[in-house]
């Protein structure tokens, strides 16, 4: 039996369990694989009110992962003369490889890719072996992060409230762990 529907933010601000916090702004930052949302909400008598959402539906893990793909087949076309992503399975192997790569890098500042056997020329079979730092990752990205700041100014106006009004920043989705993510939302909402 379905009581009532909630949307997406008031899930995760419930399971936060923010439900208890009377008379607070929660911003609900949601970063996922494939877009970006973040919304304002009022919690009072134990109700949500959403004030305002935004955010980017072209704009998520999988742009992440692409941006490590395009460096490592490029990368690699310079040492080898080969364009990864006119194979098929190659750039397969390379989008698996980078969205792990991206994952670690979250908890690690380096990681190695090592994909043996990734194509093949007259010489014989090519392996692509190659390290990644967590800086160099935040480099590729770091104009996709910033893409996120601008529909937080936007959901904050068509609340009518700054970021020093938000008691509380709720961060969704997998590419929230991005230690570079966390930096630039607490350094927008100063939390």
């Amino acid at each position: 039996e379905v009581l009532r529907i909630i949307n997406e933010p008031t899930a995760a601000s419930l399971a936060y369990g923010l439900d208890k916090e009377e008379g607070k702004v929660i911003a609900v930052y949601d970063l996922g694989g494939g877009t970006f949302d973040v919304s304002v909400l009022e919690i009072g008598d134990g109700v949500f009110e959403v004030k305002s959402t935004n955010g980017d539906t072209f704009l998520g893990g999988e742009d992440f992962d692409m941006r490590i793909v395009d460096y490592l087949a490029t990368e690699f076309q310079k040492e080898n003369g080969i364009d990864l992503r006119n194979d098929k399975l190659a750039l397969q192997r390379l989008k698996e490889e980078a969205e792990k790569a991206k994952i670690e890098l979250s908890s690690t500042t380096q990681t190695e890719i090592n994909l043996p056997f990734i194509t093949a020329d007259q010489t014989g079979p090519k392996h692509l072996t190659m390290k990644l730092s967590r800086a160099k990752l935040e480099s590729l990205v770091d104009d996709l992060i910033q893409r996120t700041v601008q529909p937080c100014k936007t959901a904050l106006k068509d609340a009518g409230l700054s970021a020093g009004d938000i008691d509380e920043v709720v961060l969704v989705g997998g590419m929230t762990r991005m230690p570079k993510v966390r930096e630039v939302v607490q350094g927008f909402f100063g939390r």
